[in-house]
């Protein structure tokens, strides 16, 4: 068993947590933070037992502004 170090982006939505993990395409959800990035990590794992990915390339990852009417 190999352990990779993966990428998890998460964002709030009105009562739960959302975590993504770009590099493999698997998404879950948590009350709090942990438990989003918990069950991201259960879901990735289960996804990668019947999907096995040899190689993970980096998420590129940068911010831009957006002009945005209040």
């Amino acid at each position: 068993m190999v352990v990779k170090t993966l990428t998890a982006v998460l964002h709030r939505e009105v009562d739960l947590y959302v975590a993504e993990c770009p590099e493999v395409g698997t998404v879950s959800q948590g009350e709090t933070i942990e438990e989003a990035i918990a069950n991201l990590k259960e879901a990735t794992e289960l996804y990668l037992e019947e999907f096995p990915v040899k190689d993970f390339p980096k998420p590129l990852m940068t911010t831009f502004e957006a002009a945005v009417n209040a």
